[in-house]
């Protein structure tokens, strides 16, 4: 009987396309559904047989770890870094939000004088 395997929500193509590699260089026997049109089904890969279900999460398992293990190893930017780069739009945002609160609470601000 069929396996959820893998959920493929929210994963980018290339993390999907990875871990479809992997399974296919295993040869495990899986299937891919997709989310369809609306949204409403489940988007995953599936393992065929339970039978190699272990095989197949220990393999995205081992993956998964190594993928987390190289991406908190890269160097990734601050908030500083970010204002420091662009400060005007730094600075348009922060003149947006300000707006955008103003406007919401303004007429409740009004109502207590």
């Amino acid at each position: 009987m069929a396996k959820l395997l893998f959920r493929l929500n929210g994963v980018t193509n290339d993390e999907a396309e990875d871990v479809r590699t992997l399974l296919a260089e295993a040869d495990l026997s899986v299937y891919e559904t997709h989310a369809g049109r609306w949204g409403l089904s489940v988007a995953a890969i599936w393992i065929r047989y339970e039978s190699e279900y272990e095989a197949a999460r220990a393999i995205i398992d081992t993956y998964q770890q190594i993928r987390y293990e190289k991406i908190r190893a890269e160097p990734h930017e601050t908030i500083g870094e970010r204002i420091g780069r662009k400060p005007a739009n730094a600075l348009l945002t922060l003149i947006a939000v300000a707006a955008v609160i103003g406007l919401t609470i303004g007429p409740f601000l009004t109502v207590f004088k």
